[in-house]
């Protein structure tokens, strides 16, 4: 499964706090308020902040009325701009046998299964952007079905038919003497 660190998570929710709030006029947004609003240290969302504005995706301004607004509009920003940012996302086994089966030869029965899962992890990152934050209503990213694969292999589908079949077979029930 992909998986990203606790500081990139942090950064997700204080920038999301911040596309929620998007509008081209609106007023700048302090890292206290957002802090507060997240509940996170008003610092660590300051720090944040200050690295995503070094990354071109939030503007900040000093002084009174400070703060920050998004760089660019919530759909042009990504979750995996934001989780890359943080931290080093981890591709984690799923596989519950030892990474030598997986990897060696023929892959686990479940092998298929949890490639697929990782796959969506990403994709879900790399298709979902800030608008869905905001009040502004985003048509979810558009899937071909013929990129979808199966999860299962047909093989299982005909193993549940063999069952089936199986069990309305009647049972001979052996005569007494």
């Amino acid at each position: 499964m992909l998986r990203y660190g606790k500081l990139a998570r942090q950064a997700v929710s204080v920038i999301s706090y911040v596309a929620e709030r998007y509008e081209t006029d609106a007023p700048a947004i302090s890292s206290s308020e957002i802090g507060r609003a997240r509940k996170i240290p008003a610092a660590l969302a300051a720090k944040l902040l200050s690295q995503a504005s070094a990354a071109g995706l939030v503007l900040g301004t000093t002084g009174p009325g400070g703060g920050y607004r998004l760089a660019k509009p919530p759909g042009e920003i990504r979750l995996v701009d934001i989780v890359s940012l943080f931290g080093r996302t981890q591709e984690e086994s799923l596989c519950p046998y030892s990474l030598d089966w997986c990897g060696n030869g023929e892959p686990c029965p479940l092998h298929h299964g949890f490639v697929q899962i990782r796959e969506n992890a990403r994709a879900f990152l790399e298709d979902t952007t800030l608008a869905v934050f905001t009040k502004q209503e985003v048509p979810p990213p558009s899937k071909k079905p013929a990129d979808k694969k199966p999860i299962a292999k047909k093989v299982t589908a005909k193993k549940v038919a063999a069952k089936k079949t199986a069990a309305k077979k009647p049972v001979k029930k052996a005569s007494r003497s």
